[in-house]
């Protein structure tokens, strides 16, 4: 009998096989595929991967800003896309040691839940039957392909998955949807040359994040040549042309060679045989602060709990469910999970928005500053200015962060410790920030803010 076992190798499932094993459980990890889950094989490191290597391609164009002359500057698609497997390839090793290292058994293959009570669980895999006391489900989630006539089986149609398999750019890339992945991949094929357009739904793209700096960021892009179509629906799709309609009900259509679906992602929820044990299923699996499910020795995190379908949510979902199981105390909060948007420049940002807490009627007291205020930033962001926005509360904490500039991502991090601590403004103040660095701006947006 197995202590715990964990469907899907993911963020949250290999990051909680790690400390459980750590921990002295006994632990099995079943995966249909490589290990790393969606985040490591088909999003956040090769994705990321990809974009560093049009930045380098932005800053070799644009070395005149800085004083350096280039020629000729080119990229080689094949030789990007080949870096990017090797990144991942790297990675996925890592965390196949990290398994080994913490006596973790890893089982390929499809895992099914037999059945289940209170006491423990049935698995099969590869015929093999395994029994253990408590069940961790992180089965991820998967591309959601809306049902627009003209999408089945049409070739110029595809979704994250495969776009990273290219190995050579798109002529053209049309984009339906304009969130976190759409201008992602909007940003890699812009720096590139190639022309893109993007038809969101919603008034403005990055729906969710404040409004203020989506606005300015997509400007940024305009102004790089793509092509925004917001308040738009897509009706069909005939070929390589999309259709929509806009705000007023006009109909326009446009020509891509490749048409990337980034409308969102659901919950893998299906294919497990989840039906077999008596859990609650909602818009994911329902689960308490804890990660728990309706089953006291069945557990859920990560993406398949569509709430919050971020890798490192997924992480400290899996720490917080494996510490339940210890009886270490610990509890799921998400009033400081960051968000990145990995543009260039890029989006990173923690807690309320303005429009949300304009919403919840709150009181509240705002710092903007452009990043500029930063010496570093200006040093090396040669024409840019950027933001930093920072919302407190009526008590003087920090409510929420959002900012637009590099190198943010960072140290967003400082941002969420505000947050998650309490930690009040003028004690935020008193701490010593390195000079000069990006992070400053903090410091400076709370000066700021008497």
């Amino acid at each position: 009998m197995y202590d715990l076992a964990i469907l899907g190798g993911g963020p949250a499932g290999y990051v909680a096989a790690e400390n459980a094993g750590a921990k002295g459980l006994k632990v099995v990890l079943f995966e249909k595929g490589e290990l790393g889950g969606v985040c490591l094989n088909e999003g956040c490191i090769p994705t990321k991967t990809l974009l560093y290597s049009a930045k380098m391609y932005d800053h070799a164009r644009g070395g005149k800003k800085y004083g350096i002359t280039t020629e000729n500057v080119a990229y080689d698609y094949k030789k990007i896309a080949d870096r990017k497997t090797k990144v991942v390839r790297k990675l996925v090793a890592g965390i196949k040691m990290k398994m080994e290292h913490n006596n973790v058994e890893v089982v390929r293959g499809d895992a099914y839940i037999q059945s289940g009570s209170e006491t423990s669980i049935v698995i099969t895999c590869n015929t093999q039957s395994f029994e253990a006391a408590h069940l961790l489900v992180c089965t991820g989630s998967e591309a959601f392909v809306p049902s627009i006539p003209g999408v089945k089986d049409n070739d110029a149609i595809v979704t994250n998955r495969e776009v990273l398999s290219f190995t050579a750019a798109p002529e053209s890339l049309v984009i339906i949807g304009g969130g976190v992945i759409g201008m992602e991949f909007a940003s890699f094929y812009n720096s590139l040359g190639i022309p893109v357009t993007v038809i969101e739904m919603l008034p403005e793209i990055l729906g969710g994040l404040d409004k203020e700096v989506s606005e300015m960021l997509r400007g940024i892009y305009s102004k790089k040549g793509i092509t925004f179509n917001l308040s738009c629906k897509v009706t069909k799709i005939e070929g390589h042309k999309v259709f929509y309609t806009d705000s007023e009900g006009n109909e326009h259509n446009v020509d891509g060679d490749k048409i990337l679906m980034s409308v969102g992602r659901r919950p893998v929820l299906d294919g497990f045989g989840l039906e077999n044990i008596p859990v609650v299923v909602e818009r994911g699996i329902k689960v308490n602060e804890y990660m728990q499910t309706s089953m006291q020795n069945v557990y859920a995190a990560g993406d398949v709990t569509g709430f919050s379908l971020l890798a490192h949510t997924a992480s400290r979902e899996g720490e917080v469910a494996v510490n339940h199981i210890l009886g270490i105390e610990d509890k799921m909060e998400y009033n400081a999970i960051p968000g990145i948007v990995y543009t260039n420049p890029e989006v990173s940002c923690v807690g309320i928005t303005e429009e949300q807490a304009q919403s919840q009627g709150l009181e509240y007291k705002i710092s903007k500053l452009p990043m500029a205020y930063a010496g570093r930033f200006v040093a090396e962001n040669e024409g840019q200015m950027g933001l930093c926005k920072i919302l407190v509360s009526a008590e003087n904490k920090v409510l929420g962060v959002h900012m637009l500039g590099n190198t943010s991502s960072e140290f967003i991090c400082a941002a969420c410790m505000a947050i998650t601590n309490g930690i009040k403004v003028e004690e935020l103040k008193r701490t010593v920030f390195p000079h000069p660095t990006v992070c400053e701006i903090l410091k400076e947006g709370l000066f700021e803010m008497a």
